[in-house]
C-alpha cells in the first residue's frame, strides 16, 4: 500500500511569519498537534505543540514570536508513492510520530501520523513502530 492511500491531504500549515499564538490556535481549532512550516515552495520545518511549550514558552519566547524560532528543522519526509512499510520503518528509526509527505517536485501534499500507520498495517508492524518511537532519545538520557 502506498502512503498516498492513507495520508491526510487537508494539511494546515504555518507560514514562516506565523506566530506561536496563531499556530497554537490553528492546532486547537483543527485538533492537530503539529503544523508543517511551509513557505509555499519548500518545507522549512515543523512546529509541534511540544515545540511551542519546550522551545518557546520554557525559553521565554512570547506568543508573538515567529514559529521559525521554535520549530524543529531538518524534518523527515516521505514521498506519496512510498510503501507504507518503508515509511513505518523510517518513522521508527527517526522516532517520529508524524511525517510530511511530498510529491516528486518536493511540494508538500500531505501528512501521515502514527495513527494512520496503525490503522493500515498489521498490529505487529504498528506495535514495532510505536515501541521505537516511544524509546527515550539520546538527548533525554
Amino acid at each position: 500500500m502506498r502512503i498516498a492511500d492513507i495520508m491526510s491531504r487537508d494539511v494546515h500549515v504555518a507560514l514562516p511569519e506565523t506566530t506561536l499564538r496563531d499556530a497554537a490556535e490553528v492546532m486547537a481549532q483543527n485538533d492537530v498537534g503539529a503544523l508543517p512550516v511551509y513557505d509555499g515552495r519548500r518545507l522549512l520545518g515543523i512546529i509541534t505543540d511540544r515545540d511551542i511549550v519546550v522551545r518557546g514558552l520554557a525559553k521565554g519566547l512570547g506568543p508573538d514570536t515567529s514559529v521559525t524560532q521554535a520549530m524543529t528543522e531538518g524534518v523527515e519526509c516521505c514521498f506519496e508513492d512510498d510503501d507504507i512499510t518503508e515509511v513505518a520503518d523510517k518513522m521508527a528509526s527517526a522516532q517520529i510520530r508524524r511525517i510530511a509527505v511530498v510529491d516528486a517536485d518536493n511540494k508538500l501534499v500531505g501528512m501521515v501520523s502514527l495513527g494512520d500507520v496503525a490503522r493500515e498495517t498489521k498490529p505487529a508492524t504498528s506495535g514495532d513502530v510505536l515501541e521505537e518511537v516511544s524509546q527515550p532519545s539520546q538527548q533525554h538520557h
